[in-house]
């Protein structure tokens, strides 16, 4: 999976969580970007990223993550390990 189709995927999952279709993510997208993405719903789109991609995040890689560019890098290196 390419780093473009991720970014695609996370968009729909984003979509998803957010109940939001007009929701356009780039690589620099950060959490004041998105309406209502708060604590609370970081938790919900981890876990529904988890999911969606079949993989798990440790708590230290999350909380070095800048924007969604950085997320994206993340999936693709976990994709990559499977």
């Amino acid at each position: 999976m390419t780093e473009t189709e991720i970014l695609t995927a996370l968009t729909q999952v984003f979509r998803d969580v957010f109940d939001d279709d007009a929701i356009l993510l780039t690589e620099e997208t950060t959490a004041e970007d998105v309406d209502g993405w708060d604590s609370q719903a970081h938790i919900l789109l981890i876990v529904s990223v988890e999911e969606r991609f079949g993989i798990k995040f440790r708590t230290a890689e999350l909380e070095s993550l800048h924007n969604v560019g950085h997320f994206v890098q993340l999936i693709n290196a976990k994709l990559e390990r499977r």
